[in-house]
């Protein structure tokens, strides 16, 4: 009789738009280590009103069940039922590994939260993987259709797109396991690279997935790491036919100006994001996030500047070191840094767009008063949001 496994169970998430791509990756680690399986909720069927959940290993189907729409939320269901099945193959003590397979539409992020915030002593967040066909990542990314329109929506209110859907399931992961594709050459893979050029890219049938798989995974980190005041964006590049263009200016944009060049900006690139400045909101940091023609501009916050002294305590180390890295004697940590990546790229078309965009002379001379009664033409995005 075996021994119960006293220890926490690991826990790998395996996420994706590339259905075909997961499926290999989970085979895989399910061949790979002894006493794994593998959880997937689908949500394909959740209008009908409950989502299927299947348990696997190697050898196949270990059991299938439903679990019930909680407030008509697919994903909502899936966070209700998935660390009490984590947990009771935990107590069952005989699973070495359990592998969490995310449906479609699913992002990583919100899941890794979920397991390592109510996991208690009993599971651990070992590592997040997304999987990846590389001849599918710019059809993906460059996808405006709202995910309802491709039948992947999670909830009646998912107004997410696939585009910007999977630019977040991709640049979430420290890891990329890439599937081996034909149809892919060198561009796909240098897009690939340049999307997100920190994370580690793993064959997805390497022996090394593995032990990759149960390496470990800061939660905190990796939400730091997504904020747009101190993320990790790439950098220059060019390759293959991909470029990555880094735009880096101190002064402030005319808010009227820019939302007039958004649409030309965001079809310059298949993605684009990070932060910038309006003169008419000076003290506001505000997020760029663009993926298929689709951009979402967000308030994340005040710009560290703007603050005094003592709430300074108050912020994670990690956005403290990125701004004293960026510092400017006269504007603090205010600043515009956005970061465009895509196959035949304009660089010089977007550089001079964008400078056009900003505050001219005789505008920023005037003085912060004078720049918060320029047209506030950025309200309505930021008041929807």
């Amino acid at each position: 009789m075996r021994r119960p496994y006293t220890h926490q169970l690991p826990v790998v998430i395996v996420a994706g738009l590339h259905a075909e791509a997961r499926t290999e990756v989970v085979d895989h680690l399910l061949r790979s280590v002894p006493g794994s399986v593998a959880l997937h909720h689908d949500l394909a069927e959740a209008p009908a009103g409950a989502v299927a959940r299947t348990i696997r290993d190697a050898t196949g189907t270990l059991s299938r069940g439903d679990t019930p729409l909680v407030n008509d939320c697919a994903c909502c269901a899936l966070r209700e039922d998935l660390v009490p099945e984590l947990e009771r193959l935990a107590d069952g003590g005989l699973t070495r590994l359990a592998v969490v397979e995310l449906w479609d539409s699913v992002e990583p992020r919100a899941m890794a939260e979920v397991i390592a915030g109510h996991g208690g002593d009993k599971i651990v967040l070992t590592n997040v993987i997304t999987a990846v066909d590389p001849a599918l990542v710019l059809p993906c990314l460059a996808n405006g259709d709202d995910l309802a329109e491709a039948g992947l929506a999670a909830a009646a209110t998912d107004q997410r797109t696939v585009g910007d859907t999977w630019a977040r399931q991709l640049e979430y992961a420290p890891v990329l396991a890439v599937v081996d594709s034909d149809a892919a050459d060198d561009e796909d893979h240098a897009l690939l690279a340049q999307l997100h050029p920190t994370a580690r890219r793993v064959p997805a049938g390497s022996p090394e997935l593995a032990r990759i798989a149960l390496a470990g995974f800061d939660v905190e980190a990796a939400a730091a790491a997504q904020h747009p005041a101190c993320a990790l964006l790439p950098q220059e590049a060019d390759a293959s036919g991909v470029a990555t263009f880094v735009w880096h200016r101190r002064r402030p944009f005319h808010p009227e100006r820019l939302y007039q060049a958004l649409e030309d900006l965001c079809c310059a690139a298949a993605r684009s994001r990070g932060r910038f400045w309006l003169a008419d909101r000076p003290d506001t940091l505000l997020a760029w996030d663009a993926a298929g023609g689709a951009l979402c501009v967000e308030n994340a916050g005040p710009w560290l500047a703007s603050l005094p002294d003592a709430a300074w305590e108050l912020v994670p180390p990690m956005r403290r070191a990125a701004a004293a890295l960026d510092w400017h004697p006269e504007h603090g940590d205010c600043c515009q840094h956005l970061v465009f990546t895509s196959p035949g790229l304009d660089r010089d078309g977007l550089e001079r767009l964008l400078d056009s965009c900003l505050l001219t002379d005789a505008e920023y001379a005037s003085g912060r008063e004078a720049w918060k009664e320029l047209p506030a033409a950025f309200d309505t995005l930021l008041d929807a949001a």
